[in-house]
């Protein structure tokens, strides 16, 4: 009794348009049809005539995932073929049925790591950190339930309900007096549900009406009161009078400098060279966490910092402040897109530079707290806050700090309390440091907010 596994195109149009692929099971010239998890937009992309891997053309975005998918389907047919042919059993009902069985018993954690993997290969060292601390939770929360494994028919809203708990639960690594912070147990379930929404939309490892988040909500992280640095408390840093070339020193110029531009990030700070300086006394280079490019004025305060830390040989490639090693060997890629490139072990031994970096800088943070009499929880990305309360109080609107902080949206610039002409930001640093603008400058912003009759009076006036 021969039995053939095909594919094939129903061509009748689901509710949502799009055009279920089928698996074809012939034995004896009877056939039996089974949906398989992959429906196209188009007909046009399903090649009846293709060969084994190919039937999905490239006219469709996602044409080699499902084939592979595909692929695996017709792989897990023939499985279940052999395994009831060994016993005496293999009607094409019954390879039917047994598929079905099978379909439901991937197993979800495989699939995690697997996704988890690929993130770092990809280069995402920083979403590869946050989905490996996921897994590690929920395999704590299956360790605990005395499970070793997780199918995804096992993953229902009770489910989800039970593990959301478990977080409630867990002990915050950085105080382990208090519990997981709100926003972490969200950004954990934000995880979970972007896996298996990949699971349905992408792998196709998952039917749709499976998705346990169809029904199940989870409450959104609560904005929380973050600590911010007054001009007051700013000004009893700046006057803390510490041994130079002590490494509470630095930590201070670090703090400072990330005040005075705007609120750099620690891990970019921790990363620049001499050759994000400009020849015109600007600081430019790409956030490693939005990719967009930055293009600061330098103001006084800040180039007196900068110049603690020049030297006369200073290479451009150098770092700028003494935290990390110019011979390290990650220490070759310079931008954002040559980091990217390093292998693997590099890319985590830079990222643990940082972090062990800006650790250390937190620690000597608390110390400078306490030693200029400030009663608040100093940590180094306190800069921005700090720069952005500063800002305000400056009357600086959200749209000119969203682009002062780098935010790609607005709505993240109001949780702390882009792209516009550089001159403008210049324009606004100024009066927040309280710097004279340059001539130029200031006739060009004075010119700008004239209207055309005014422009024209003004042009007469001149010619007299």
């Amino acid at each position: 009794m021969g039995t053939t596994f095909n594919l094939e195109l129903n061509k009748k149009a689901t509710r949502k348009n799009t055009y279920s692929i089928l698996l074809r099971i012939t034995q004896n010239r009877k056939h039996i049809r089974r949906k398989t998890t992959i429906e196209v937009n188009n007909k046009d992309h399903f090649n009846p005539k293709a060969k084994q891997g190919n039937w999905i053309r490239t006219t469709e975005s996602n044409f080699k995932v499902w084939n592979e998918a595909l692929e695996k389907e017709i792989e897990e047919a023939k499985k279940a073929f052999r395994e009831l042919k060994g016993e005496g059993l293999a009607s094409k009902e019954l390879i039917k049925s047994k598929i079905n069985e099978s379909e439901t018993s991937s197993s979800f954690i495989e699939f995690v790591k697997q996704r988890t993997k690929d993130i770092f290969n990809e280069g995402g060292y920083r979403n590869y950190k946050k989905y490996n601390g996921f897994i590690n939770k929920l395999e704590g929360y299956l360790e605990k339930s005395k499970k070793k494994d997780l199918l995804l028919s096992e993953i229902t809203t009770s489910f989800l309900s039970k593990f959301e708990s478990y977080l409630h639960s867990l002990h915050n690594e950085r105080n382990p007096e208090a519990t997981l912070h709100p926003s972490t147990i969200v950004l954990n379930l934000i995880i979970f549900k972007t896996l298996i929404n990949r699971a349905i939309e992408v792998e196709k490892i998952m039917k749709p009406e499976m998705n346990p988040f169809l029904g199940y909500k989870y409450e959104s992280a609560t904005s929380t009161v973050k600590e911010k640095l007054n001009e007051a408390e700013i000004r009893l840093i700046e006057e803390l009078v510490l041994p130079e070339g002590s490494l509470i020193w630095h930590c201070k110029n670090y703090f400072l400098f990330s005040f005075y531009l705007a609120g750099i990030r620690a891990g970019d700070l921790i990363q620049l060279r001499w050759c994000n300086i400009t020849s015109e006394g600007r600081l430019e280079y790409r956030m490693a966490k939005t990719k967009k490019d930055r293009n600061i004025k330098l103001h006084q305060k800040a180039t007196a910092i900068l110049q603690h830390y020049f030297k006369d040989g200073s290479n451009p490639t150098d770092y700028i402040f003494p935290l990390l090693d110019n011979e390290a060997p990650f220490a070759k890629a310079i931008t954002e897109e040559q980091k990217a490139t390093l292998p693997p072990e590099l890319i985590v031994k830079l990222s643990n530079n940082v972090g062990s970096k800006n650790a250390l800088i937190n620690k000597n943070l608390k110390k400078i707290a306490t030693k200029a009499g400030i009663e608040k929880n100093i940590t180094f990305h306190i800069s921005r806050h700090s720069f952005a309360k500063i800002a305000k109080d400056n009357k600086v609107d959200n749209n000119h700090l969203k682009n002062l902080l780098g935010h790609s949206n607005i709505k993240i610039t109001e949780a702390y309390m882009g792209n516009f002409e550089t001159e403008e930001t210049d324009s606004v640093m100024a009066s927040i440091f309280g710097e004279k603008e340059e001539p130029k400058q200031e006739l060009k912003a004075l010119l700008d907010k004239m209207d055309p009759s005014q422009l024209e009076a003004l042009l007469r006036d001149l010619k007299k």
